[in-house]
């Protein structure tokens, strides 16, 4: 299971404004859901190359929690 982090932080209203809006209409996705997502692809597009950054946009795009897709490839191994 991946250990999470829990962060604070301060962000201009509007975009919250509108990051609310996208998850008003969007019910499946969270908060948490979103950051994990947006930061992972921030740093895949700036160059950070690990894999585990990766999975985790991946992940977080199509609505896993990170880390549980172990478990699918273990089992239909």
């Amino acid at each position: 299971m991946q250990q999470t982090v829990s962060l604070s932080v301060e962000i201009p209203e509007d975009l919250h404004a509108s990051i609310q809006q996208y998850l008003d209409v969007r019910s499946s996705w969270s908060q948490d859901r979103l950051f994990c997502a947006a930061l992972s692809l921030f740093l895949m597009q700036n160059g950070v190359t690990h894999r585990q950054v990766s999975r985790i946009y991946l992940d977080s795009l199509f609505g896993q929690q990170p880390g549980s897709n172990k478990e699918m490839i273990r089992s239909n191994a």
